[in-house]
């Protein structure tokens, strides 16, 4: 029973104004007054850059998060907004001269999506072998299944984001590459597909960012499957807690959002909302950490991933202070991945040695609780690819891999080597260590590019029975 001096009531984050979104674009970038301290050809570059890479932003991460007193080095800055360096010289060179001589816009269009398609737009076969079918052969594009448990889901009214991150891996969805998108607005399709495929115990919601959505499109998607047994566990990919935290305190449907939350935890599932803050002074703020006590106070998991990523966050102490601060938010540190190699990757990337060292520096200084992290990991083609060490074996320094996750679940776990190279940044860069020719899955990538297909499952997990009580699953 509850003592008459407690309440139960959710925190409203009172004291918290709210505030109305309003996204600030590249025809604003004129008009914005935190800009006006920039030359006439710093601007002009900058604009060169939203003309070919998607540029985002809104007065809460302008106000609150950058410190234009430390621009261009600062942080947030880079984050957010587009920097020159980002395109090859020559390409920059020419969308700017476009833009002073003030071309037709069908001409700046022209050379922006030729520049686009020499970005790598969808890496690590996204749209080759990643969109599954249903079982009478109708593809599925608004979808990816690339691991066997893990279905991710892109609905088609959250393929944008409150704020874009200049180094995104999904720019391509928000640059009119119509052809390169990914985007479903079957939430039935959804369901039909997970239906079909008992060994999918785990749905990722992802975008864009799912969170722009209302709380009524939201629901529509993830309600029906609450009533497939075999569904353990719904996880929301997210940038919202860090670009407009207001989502989860003041806007209009927040307390909707947050009682949708409610109901996917009392069905017995996990709810993972998998925040993505890329720097501590992404936390700072009283508004996100209100957001994320009502979030928590759900039932929900908050757990954080990000890039590292070089010019923001390509330091060990950044990251020992980002991880130490969400354990006391109480939080989950849960990934450093390697920023994937697509979109702007020459200006943001760092080399798989150096990242290994800075996750190294950084892990130390964590107690246990903070060590539930892992890193650095490489989104590959074959799947996730973790940089477990760096070691000397007989007389050859190498690079120690290990698969968290591969397309073949039997990859899963398994301990792999490449002959050390200072410079590599990519899965792709790297040679196999010891003499050997090739790596031990390029055998079955290779058909699995070849017939446009993901490997068969093999043994399925199956579902045999519910535990009413408690909404468990039981599996063998």
């Amino acid at each position: 029973m509850t003592p008459p001096n407690i309440t139960t009531k959710r925190p409203s984050g009172r004291g918290i104004q709210p505030r109305k979104y309003r996204a600030i674009q590249r025809r604003d970038l004129d008009s914005l007054p935190q800009l006006s301290g920039l030359s006439t050809e710093e601007l002009l570059g900058m604009k060169a850059v939203a003309a070919v890479l998607p540029f985002r932003v809104n007065e809460y991460v302008i106000e609150e998060l950058i410190d234009w007193d430390a621009i261009p080095q600062d942080p947030m800055f880079q984050l957010s907004f587009p920097q020159p360096d980002m395109l090859a010289t020559d390409d920059l060179a020419a969308m700017r001269q476009l833009i002073a001589d003030d071309a037709p816009a069908a001409e700046q269009s022209a050379l922006a999506h030729a520049i686009q398609l020499k970005m790598n737009p969808h890496p690590a076969g996204q749209m080759e072998v990643n969109v599954p079918r249903l079982e009478d052969g109708t593809p599925l594009p608004g979808m990816q299944h690339k691991y066997r448990e893990t279905v991710l889901f892109f609905p088609s009214q959250g393929q944008t984001c409150h704020t874009y991150c200049s180094y995104c891996f999904r720019w391509a969805q928000f640059v009119g590459m119509d052809d390169l998108k990914f985007a479903s607005r079957e939430a039935d399709s959804l369901r039909r597909y997970v239906t079909q495929h008992s060994e999918v115990n785990s749905i990722l919601f992802t975008g864009g960012d799912p969170m722009v959505m209302n709380a009524s499109l939201l629901s529509r998607y993830i309600e029906p499957l609450l009533e497939l047994d075999h569904v353990l566990s719904v996880r929301i990919g997210t940038k919202s807690l860090a670009w407009w935290p207001y989502r989860f305190v003041t806007d209009n449907d927040a307390d909707d959002v947050l009682k949708l939350f409610e109901r996917v935890v009392k069905s017995g599932r996990h709810l993972a909302l998998m925040a993505h803050f890329s720097h501590p002074r992404e936390l700072e703020t009283r508004v996100v950490q209100a957001a994320i006590r009502r979030i928590r106070d759900t039932g929900a998991i908050i757990r954080c991933q990000a890039p590292l990523v070089r010019n923001i966050n390509d330091d060990p102490l950044v990251w020992t202070n980002l991880w130490k601060r969400q354990i006391v938010l109480g939080m989950v540190p849960y990934y450093m991945f390697v920023e994937r190699d697509t979109g702007p990757k020459n200006y943001f990337e760092v080399p798989l040695a150096r990242a290994y060292e800075i996750f190294n520096k950084a892990y130390r200084r964590m107690s246990g609780l903070g060590r539930t992290v892992r890193g650095p990991s490489m989104s590959a083609l074959p799947g996730k690819v973790l940089i477990d060490g760096i070691a000397e074996v007989r007389g050859e320094k190498v690079f120690v891999l290990k698969f968290i996750q591969g397309r073949e679940p039997s990859w899963a776990g398994r301990v792999f080597f490449a002959q050390f190279d200072e410079k590599a940044t990519w899965l792709d860069h790297l040679k196999p260590a010891f003499g050997e020719k090739e790596f031990f899955f390029e055998p079955a990538m290779r058909d699995i590019k070849t017939h446009h297909r993901a490997p068969a499952w093999g043994d399925r997990s199956k579902f045999v029975k519910r535990l009413s009580e408690f909404g468990h699953v039981e599996w063998m």
